[in-house]
C-alpha cells in the first residue's frame, strides 16, 4: 500500500479549524503549523503524512459541518503541494468518511483513515456508526484511487457487540472493501494488543496491510516495526510529548533511525 517494508506515517495534527470552540481566528496560523510539522517529519525521513482535524474537540460523531471540510481541504492542499512525492492521508474526526474521501479526491491524497468504517461503537460523542456503504460508493463515484484504511477495535470507544477481532477484520476486508486495517490501543498514545494483531495476521496472511495506529514511541519502535506494514505516529514525536506542541525534528530523526535499523 505504501511502497515500503514498514512505512512511517507522521501525523499532522491541525490546530482548531473555523467553527471549532478553540479556533484562534487565523487560518494562516493553522496552515503554517501544519506545514512546519510536515516539513519536520518529511525532513526526518518519514514516508508519508496524515492530516487530521485533531484540534476540533469536541468532535462530531459523524458528519462534520461544511466549514470544517473547506478548511481541512485548504490545509491539506498546501501540505500536498509542499510534499507531492510523499504519501498523503486524510482523517476527518470523529468519523466522517465521506468528507475524508471528498477532501482526499480534491487534493490528490493517497489514502483515508476511517475510525468506524463498519459496525457500531459507543464513544464520548455517542454512537459511532459504520457507513461503508456510503463511503465506498462515493469513492467509486468520484473515480478516485484513494485507499481506505479502517480501524479495528476503535480507540476511545467500545464496540456495541464483540464478534471477535478476526471476524471484524475479515468482514472489513471482504465486505467493507478496505485496503488496510488499523490497530490502536484503547486511547490515544496506547499501543494495540499485539496478540490480536498476530491472530489477524495469521488468518488473513498477506492479503491486507496492517497498520499500527497509536502507541509507537522511541522506546518500542524497534519491536513494532517488525510486525506492521506501516506505523502512524503523532504524540510521541511532539515536544515534551504534548499533543498540542510542534513536532520535534530531533525525535523524528531518532524515530526513523530506530525503525530503519529493525527492518
Amino acid at each position: 500500500m505504501f511502497g515500503h517494508p514498514t512505512a512511517l506515517i507522521g501525523c499532522v495534527h491541525l490546530l482548531p479549524l473555523p467553527g471549532a470552540p478553540r479556533y484562534g481566528g487565523s487560518m494562516n496560523e493553522v496552515t503554517e503549523g501544519a506545514l512546519r510539522d510536515a516539513e519536520a517529519l518529511i525532513g526526518a525521513g518519514f514516508h508519508g503524512l496524515i492530516v487530521e482535524n485533531f484540534g476540533d474537540t469536541p468532535f462530531y460523531p459523524d458528519t462534520v459541518p461544511v466549514e470544517t471540510v473547506a478548511a481541512l481541504a485548504c490545509v491539506a492542499s498546501e501540505v500536498r503541494r509542499a510534499h507531492p512525492e510523499r504519501k498523503l492521508g486524510i482523517n476527518v474526526l470523529r468519523n466522517d468518511g465521506e468528507a475524508a474521501v471528498a477532501i482526499g479526491a480534491a487534493v490528490g491524497a493517497d489514502f483515508v483513515r476511517i475510525n468506524q468504517h463498519m459496525a457500531v461503537s459507543v464513544a464520548e460523542q455517542g454512537w459511532l456508526l459504520g457507513r461503508s456503504h456510503e463511503t465506498c460508493r462515493l469513492r467509486a463515484k468520484l473515480l478516485t484511487n484513494l485507499l481506505i484504511a479502517a480501524d479495528i477495535s476503535v480507540k476511545h470507544a467500545a464496540p456495541l457487540a464483540h464478534r471477535g477481532v478476526v471476524q471484524e477484520a475479515r468482514d472489513a476486508v471482504e465486505r467493507g472493501l478496505v485496503d488496510a486495517l488499523v490497530f490502536s490501543g484503547t486511547v490515544t498514545g496506547q499501543p494495540p494488543a499485539l496478540d490480536e494483531v498476530r491472530r489477524v495476521r495469521e488468518q488473513l496472511g498477506e492479503q491486507i496491510d496492517i497498520i499500527c495506529g497509536s502507541g509507537v514511541s522511541l522506546e518500542n519502535v524497534s519491536e513494532y516495526s517488525q510486525l506492521f506494514d506501516a506505523i502512524i505516529v503523532g504524540t510521541a514525536l511532539k515536544l515534551e510529548e504534548r499533543i498540542r506542541n510542534p513536532v520535534s525534528r530531533d525525535k523524528a530523526l531518532r524515530f526513523v533511525e530506530l525503525a530503519l535499523k529493525s527492518t
